[in-house]
């Protein structure tokens, strides 16, 4: 339709579409990083220029420290806080005195200044203690929850005597073997760390075990029996056991060790030899006329 003649052209549609720099600012929009950049990243630097700011004065520093330390003394002095009472459970009367002694904690004391695991390290330093559990209980209690080491063998070394677990760790130390005459007995340098290999002699001695005087370990790599009687069994270094199981058998059946011997060597195990007693190796010899007699002199 055309206008009418002297009426004014209507203005002109704008165009909708947006123009480069408005197209370009919206992409730059949709762009994942920058949307977080704009809404996390500027509100967090504009905070922290703030915070620096405030904190460049050394007196605001002093005075925000100075809030923090009086309001953790009065939360920590709080009653709920305070640990009153020290607990040792599981433990024997000598280990429940030896851990108060090396705890040493000045009671009563607030619970935030207890370092647990510090606690818990020191009284694991304890040779009796195999675990050890602490916590702060309600009631203002510090409770030390103990598993205590059994004793297991008697080792006699250069350092003294003492009372070792299934596993070679040591338990205490004693005056005498006497003390624990019910505990097998080993002896020597290096014997703790044999402890399985020792835990298998003496379940395999069965008819020696009356005999039996305790395990000395040689060199730090095998074992000999000690009996009665100044007997010994020297055991190899390989298959101690098996070599152990075959002199049974030849004592039951020859009475081996019922003999006037000092020494069984099983080193060798293809060739065993026996080792005579001073009195029974002056008689041979004499009745092989390498010796004379007394009454021949």
């Amino acid at each position: 339709m055309r206008p009418i003649a002297g009426q004014k052209r209507s203005a002109q549609r704008r165009d909708p579409a947006p123009s480069r720099m408005a197209y370009r600012l919206q992409r730059l929009w949709l762009t994942p990083s920058v949307r977080a950049a704009l809404r996390v990243g500027l509100p967090a630097l504009v905070l922290a220029v703030a915070v620096g700011g405030y904190l460049a004065d050394e007196g605001r520093r002093d005075a925000l420290a100075s809030i923090y330390t009086d309001m953790r003394e009065k939360i920590k002095n709080r009653p709920e806080f305070q640990v009153t009472l020290l607990s040792v459970e599981g433990a024997s009367p000598e280990l429940a005195e030896a851990v108060r002694t090396a705890l040493a904690l000045p009671l009563p004391l607030s619970s935030l200044d207890l370092d647990l695991e510090a606690a818990r390290s020191k009284v694991a330093q304890l040779y009796a203690v195999g675990t050890v559990d602490v916590r702060v209980q309600s009631g203002g209690i510090l409770q030390v929850v103990i598993k205590e080491r059994e004793p297991a063998f008697v080792w006699r070394d250069a350092a003294g005597i003492w009372l070792v677990d299934e596993t070679g760790k040591r338990v205490a130390e004693v005056e005498a073997r006497s003390d624990r005459p019910d505990l097998p007995l080993i002896a020597g340098e290096g014997a703790d760390k044999a402890i399985a290999e020792a835990r298998q002699i003496f379940a395999s001695a069965g008819p020696l075990l009356p005999r039996l005087r305790g395990l000395v370990r040689m060199g730090n790599r095998r074992w000999d029996i000690v009996l009665d009687r100044d007997q010994r069994i020297l055991l190899p270094t390989d298959q101690p056991v098996l070599a152990l199981e075959r002199l049974i058998a030849l004592d039951q059946a020859q009475e081996v060790l019922a003999r006037d011997i000092s020494a069984v060597d099983l080193r060798l195990q293809a060739r065993p030899s026996l080792r005579l007693a001073p009195y029974s190796l002056a008689e041979l010899r004499r009745q092989r006329g390498i010796i004379p007699a007394e009454n021949d002199l």
